[in-house]
């Protein structure tokens, strides 16, 4: 086990490259599976979340190669046997698994999935579109099982905007007979992404991106090289952080468009962000204004960077309230942040942040993928020597964060736990 030192107080100054979309590659992957032929992903992140996924296409027959950020899957070996628990219970978005076995195959087993504990996320939505193409879903021993004798197209209302559901159902909706309509689908770009390479595999997707989507069932799907669009999350997160302690930081290989909500806040806040065709330029300033913040669905603030902005706010004068519309459980940074001296209240799902308090270096960890984000921010604003433990979900999400940060001028590094502090956060 390991933990990240961060050493606060030094500026940001350069520039970096943003990698591909983490929350595309993890439906990307599973969706080559719908292919009678070799399908090539380009840009993928290297992280742990794409290796795991990786790992669970081999499990189930797959030919999987993976370097130089392209992976290449040769699907042909697939058979649909059950994925219980092992790889899935470490990764939420191996319910993707679900609806690509089920347009394959007809048929799928999958455990249910884990990832980041953000309270109840339910996946009812999901097996209401499964059921409405006709599958038969049962919980049997901790796992999902769907059969179906065929897969026909449905139109199909979403109770609750999910990305999870919406991309779920197009992957099954894409080998069923006749048309499906996905109504108050997700608008975000990952459903794009996804789309995107459906139809390069011969799908028939009309509306991605809208909140209607309509999909014309193929017999087959062939194979296709496509590249992930640039993981506008980690973009934001890198924003925040040249906002936080940045005098000029460009941002490379970014979607300026995806990332319209954050840079108007930002903008509110005092820093001056210059936007280009595929970049960023972001300069802090000294006197940070506090701003009011409440995460929506697509295009609204997203909620993965709710944690990263909440440490941003401390430094911010006044006072400001983020609000979490998605993830009631999504302020647990906060304790952490107020280990370092942070005036933080949560009130139901909003916290109310007091600005203007100098952080200080502390030992800390990270519940959960963006919540670790947030910890690197603070300890870059922070005074002394930040210590954060719960290093597997940072590597979920961020390609070499560390040396991301050391180009820009942060003194980061890695060290390994004594055994006492290992078993402190066993224990915690």
């Amino acid at each position: 086990m390991e933990k990240l030192m961060v050493e606060g107080g030094y500026p940001l100054n350069g520039k970096i490259h943003i990698s591909g979309a983490k929350n595309s590659a993890v439906a990307l992957i599973p969706a080559a599976i719908l292919a009678d032929s070799t399908v090539k992903i380009d840009n993928l992140p290297r992280i742990s979340d794409v290796e795991i996924l990786a790992d669970l296409l081999e499990d189930i027959g797959a030919e999987v190669s993976y370097e130089n950020q392209v992976m290449t899957v040769n699907p042909a070996g697939v058979i649909p046997m059950p994925l219980p628990n092992g790889r899935v219970k470490r990764l939420r978005a191996s319910y993707y698994m679900m609806g690509a076995m089920l347009g394959k195959f007809k048929r799928a087993a999958i455990g249910l999935p884990g990832g980041c504990n953000l309270g109840p996320r339910p996946i009812d939505q999901h097996i209401k579109g499964f059921e409405a193409l006709g599958a038969r879903v049962t919980n049997e021993h901790g796992a999902i099982y769907l059969r179906a004798d065929k897969l026909t197209g449905a139109r199909i209302y979403l109770d609750v905007v999910s990305v999870g559901a919406t991309i779920n159902i197009m992957l099954a909706a894409v080998r069923a007979e006749g048309r499906t309509i996905i109504e108050n689908a997700a608008k975000e770009p990952e459903i794009i992404d996804v789309a995107t390479l459906l139809t390069s595999m011969g799908a028939r997707i009309k509306g991605a991106g809208t909140n209607v989507i309509r999909i014309d069932g193929v017999e087959s799907l062939h194979g296709c090289a496509h590249p992930i669009i640039p993981d506008r999350i980690e973009a934001g997160t890198y924003i925040i952080a040249a906002a936080a302690k940045g005098s000029e930081v460009i941002i490379d290989n970014v979607i300026p468009d995806h990332l319209e909500s954050l840079i108007a806040k930002l903008r509110e806040m005092g820093v001056q962000i210059d936007v280009g065709d595929d970049q960023l330029l972001i300069r802090s300033s000294p006197k940070l204004k506090s701003v009011d913040i409440k995460t929506l669905v697509h295009p609204g603030f997203p909620t993965d960077l709710q944690q990263p902005i909440t440490s941003l706010l401390t430094k911010a004068q006044g006072t400001s309230i983020v609000t979490d519309t998605i993830y009631n459980a999504r302020f647990k940074h906060v304790d952490e942040l107020r280990r370092m001296g942070a005036d933080i209240k949560v009130e139901g799902r909003s916290a109310l942040i007091n600005g203007k308090t100098r952080l200080q270096g502390a030992r800390v960890k990270a519940s959960d993928l963006r919540a670790g984000a947030a910890l690197v921010i603070a300890g870059l604003m922070a005074e002394g020597i930040t210590e954060i433990t719960g290093l597997e979900h940072i590597d979920r999400g961020y390609e070499d964060l560390e040396s991301k940060l050391l180009s820009l001028g942060a003194k980061v590094w890695r060290e390994g736990l004594t055994e006492e502090e290992a078993e402190q956060v066993k224990s915690s």
